[in-house]
């Protein structure tokens, strides 16, 4: 029995889904992963083919909406499951979730899923969104429709997201919806520790907009003036994306002594040790695993109130809740702590309480080889 992933960012194979994987291979599967950027001889494909995966690499590009490149996406993916005849697959992300289901509804893959880990930038911005982004809106909804009417079963990562696409009649009233906790946290992985004694506070995530980077940077500003010595964490980097912070708004932080920009890394863990409260003032998410770690490690939380990350706090108990885009609030909630350091130890001990009763990733991916009927 052969079962295919198609993803979008290869990193994220082992990082997001590597336990799934793993799951799905003591099935039986013989697990084959299709990604771009994963050449021959590359470490990355070298580690994911050490996990016992078969890799394949396709030509995806994760953003831009160029139609031929697009095209040429589809006919590679319908070409690969011509080839290998999958018995199931799963894609996730938004072009994989496309073009991954129309080739494999092309190929007659016979089950067929999808993960909705998110929804990205086409799903943000305000009630009247500039005209190339509701264009880019109104395209990707018809393309989902279009791709969701193959998928035997699809995945959601929060409430609200499953809400919307039965709102916006993205879901085939044959197939079935089904919401997980998130990716799921590793807690053998992610284990508990001391916050340092200075309070400080971290933010990791790909320098976009819409993850709140700026409202957290203008919150360090205020923060700042008040109490200099506070430290400020960024982990992350610039992606391949319209809502991309310019390199040249990062440097002025870095040079103003705003944010400790510790780069992108490979394993977040010393990061979230470094730090005593995680911040993540993101307008949406699917489940932020960046917040599940941090919650696995003892650390409180500081969100947006708004759909994937309210899910993570109870507001006052592991964390605050805060207003998107509300930058005073945001820095209230950040200045709670430095008043109120007690609250450090206690908040991040009902983190990692929750974290083990509802985000544990062997828990998360039973419920979802169950589903698959693997």
């Amino acid at each position: 029995m052969k079962f295919l992933v198609v993803a979008g960012f290869p990193e994220s194979l082992l990082g997001f889904r590597g336990p799934l994987l793993e799951r799905i291979l003591s099935q039986g599967y013989t697990v084959h992963v299709a990604a771009p950027d994963l050449p021959m001889g590359s470490e990355l494909r070298k580690s994911i083919e050490q996990q016992g995966f078969v890799v394949h690499e396709i030509p995806l590009r994760r953003t831009g909406m160029n139609p031929f490149r697009d095209l040429l996406s589809l006919l590679a993916l319908w070409r690969l499951m011509k080839k290998l005849t999958p018995d199931a697959m799963m894609s996730y992300t938004i072009k994989p979730v496309i073009y991954g289901l129309l080739a494999a509804r092309m190929a007659h893959v016979p089950k067929r899923y999808a993960l909705i880990t998110g929804l990205g930038y086409a799903f943000q911005g305000g009630e009247k969104p500039v005209w190339s982004r509701q264009f880019l809106r109104g395209l990707v909804q018809r393309l989902y429709a279009l791709a969701l009417r193959g998928a035997r079963k699809t995945f959601f990562q929060n409430p609200d997201d499953l809400a919307l696409f039965h709102s916006l009649n993205l879901l085939a009233s044959s197939s079935a919806a089904v919401v997980v906790n998130g990716s799921g946290v590793d807690l053998a992985k992610f284990v508990i520790s001391e916050p340092p004694k200075s309070v400080s506070f971290l933010l990791i995530a790909r320098l976009l907009g819409d993850k709140g980077v700026r409202e957290y940077v203008e919150a360090a500003k205020l923060i700042r003036r008040e109490y200099p010595d506070t430290i400020f964490n960024l982990v992350g980097w610039i992606d391949d994306n319209p809502d991309a912070i310019a390199q040249g708004e990062l440097e002025d932080w870095i040079c103003e002594g705003v944010v400790k920009f510790w780069g992108r890394l490979s394993d977040v863990r010393p990061a979230i040790e470094s730090s005593s409260v995680y911040v993540l003032p993101s307008y949406r998410e699917g489940t932020p695993r960046t917040v599940l770690e941090a919650m696995a490690m003892g650390r409180p939380i500081i969100t947006t109130d708004a759909p994937g990350c309210r899910e993570t706090v109870v507001d006052g108990v592991n964390g605050f809740l805060v207003e998107v885009k509300n930058v005073s609030m945001l820095a209230d909630s950040m200045r709670h702590f430095i008043n109120c350091p007690s609250d450090l130890v206690k908040m991040g001990e009902a983190s990692r309480t929750l974290a083990e009763q509802k985000y544990d990733v062997h828990a998360v991916n039973e419920i979802m080889v169950r589903e698959m009927e693997l």
